[in-house]
């Protein structure tokens, strides 16, 4: 008997607005979908949270014994921003900045991602598709939208029709926003636009002439829409109904509402069974934005090399806060709360590191089954991370009474709550142990101050290419020195 089958999930299903009982299509297989990063620039930090909510998603199910197909794509073909008539679009627009090819943009934002979700302990993905790699199936997909009465070519771009499409089937009904509405709330059309209604979306637009991203199709020499990729792609490998389609919020409209409207425009079905939204990352109380200098980047973060934090946080910090809120709420950003949470994590870690020298003894003092099945309760009920680490903190609370002698737990009731605790803690949660023995941090805090010394030496003799380069070496081995008004600290990651 698998975990699955006495642990039913319930999550909330963002399509019908409420907790719904999860029942996979085929009894034991899952088929997730994730939309990934359109790698222009260094991933952000508000989709890393996203993507590491769904990390912990895929960890869980993989854990009570689901065989999981995880679909998470890479979009490297560039699309005009905000789904435009006209425009230059975020990848070409890059490259043209720092001439260079498209693709050089795309490889070197995409190493980008992978490095920081490898730093942050990620599970890769069972498939990891590219837009470019799937250009047939997207003008396979047009081509039978078009054929089923949904869309309309007009000078070698085709366009969804959405109006004819609301006809059959109900567009907004994710958003749970009304075409009515959106008609109302939509500018008149200038006369400019190929398009029928402004409520229409691109599936395929003619390349200008200084647009090198292009490739050939019945229609013109062109690039694919947005929201097509995810429709090819995630269909392409988890079939045309699945079970779990994953993203950010902001994706919920368009993006999301314009995947189901071409998948049922081209086969006639609603594509997924169970939609999940993560929430927005805030910072400081502010929505995170370029525009207004008020982001960080995840090296950043991990570094210490920023304006907002007083420290670099390791990568299991990160992740331990990220956990204490639910991936549906909104996550603010704060250098107290990540004191908070460094603190937590080694409060954590220090009664973890306690489980191998605790006796056991003839009875037991603890319920540990009944709290077993809370740290289960928590998680199937819509992977409530943060009621997991209350029962985790409930642990480290009996791990210290145990070690004090007030509390007892027979061999075996210990060895359930270990093996527990490292199922919830590295395996579920993605967290890792960093803490050393005392002497080893002792003997590199020693040799770090050393090398603090030489460097404010070196600037205090205007050598600044030697103490630029003990600060780059050291942070090339994970050490990061940051400058302050109190002298130099170090942290490691």
């Amino acid at each position: 008997m698998q975990l699955y089958q006495s642990n039913p999930i319930k999550l909330y299903n963002s399509l019908t607005g409420k907790k719904e009982t999860f029942k996979p299509i085929n009894e034991g297989h899952i088929g997730m979908y994730v939309c990934g990063p359109t790698v222009y620039s260094n991933v952000h930090l508000g989709n890393v949270r996203t993507f590491m909510s769904f990390d912990m998603v895929f960890r869980y199910l993989k854990h009570l014994g689901y065989k999981v197909r995880y679909v998470r794509n890479i979009t490297d073909a560039g699309h005009l921003e905000n789904d435009a008539d006209a425009g230059e679009d975020k990848i070409t627009k890059k490259a043209r900045l720092e001439q260079i090819e498209p693709m050089e943009v795309v490889q070197r934002y995409t190493v980008d991602f992978h490095n920081i979700l490898n730093t942050l302990n990620f599970l890769p993905p069972s498939i990891e598709p590219t837009a470019t790699g799937h250009i047939i199936e997207q003008i396979e997909l047009i081509s039978k939208i078009i054929e089923n009465g949904f869309a309309y070519e007009v000078n070698g771009s085709v366009y969804f029709d959405v109006h004819k499409f609301n006809e059959t089937y109900e567009y907004g009904k994710l958003s749970k926003r009304k075409l009515e509405d959106l008609i109302h709330n939509t500018r008149v059309l200038d006369g400019q636009s190929d398009k029928k209604n402004p409520q229409d979306f691109a599936l395929w637009k003619k390349a200008e002439p200084q647009h090198i991203m292009r490739w050939p199709s019945p229609w013109s020499d062109g690039f694919p829409g947005w929201h097509l990729e995810c429709t090819a792609m995630s269909t392409k490998y988890l079939g045309e109904q699945f079970d779990i389609h994953g993203g950010g919020m902001d994706l919920k409209f368009p993006h999301h509402e314009c995947e189901i409207a071409q998948n049922e425009a081209a086969k006639g079905k609603s594509p997924v069974n169970y939609w999940m939204h993560a929430n927005m990352l805030e910072l400081n109380g502010q929505r995170m934005s370029k525009t207004t200098g008020n982001t960080v980047n995840p090296d950043e973060l991990l570094s210490g090399n920023n304006k907002f934090f007083t420290k670099a946080y390791g990568p299991s910090v990160i992740r331990f806060f990220n956990a204490m809120s639910s991936y549906r709420s909104i996550l603010d950003l704060t250098n107290d709360g990540l004191l908070a949470s460094e603190k937590g994590f080694n409060r954590l870690m220090d009664a973890v590191n306690l489980l191998d020298d605790l006796k056991a003894s003839s009875t037991s003092s603890i319920g540990v089954l009944a709290w077993k099945q809370k740290c289960y309760d928590a998680m199937n009920d819509d992977f409530n991370s943060p009621i997991l680490l209350a029962h985790l903190f409930e642990a480290a609370k009996y791990i210290n009474q145990i070690k004090e002698g007030s509390e007892t737990l027979s061999s075996e009731d210990l060895d359930i709550l270990k093996d527990t605790i490292n199922i919830f803690v590295y395996d579920v949660l993605g967290l890792k142990n960093t803490a050393k023995s005392e002497s080893g941090t002792d003997k590199l805090s020693g040799a770090v101050d050393v090398l603090i010394r030489l460097r404010q030496d070196a600037r205090a003799n205007k050598d600044f290419a030697m103490s630029d380069k003990i600060r780059d070496e050291l942070a090339e081995v994970g050490i990061h020195l940051k400058d302050g008004k109190d002298g130099t600290t170090f942290s490691t990651n």
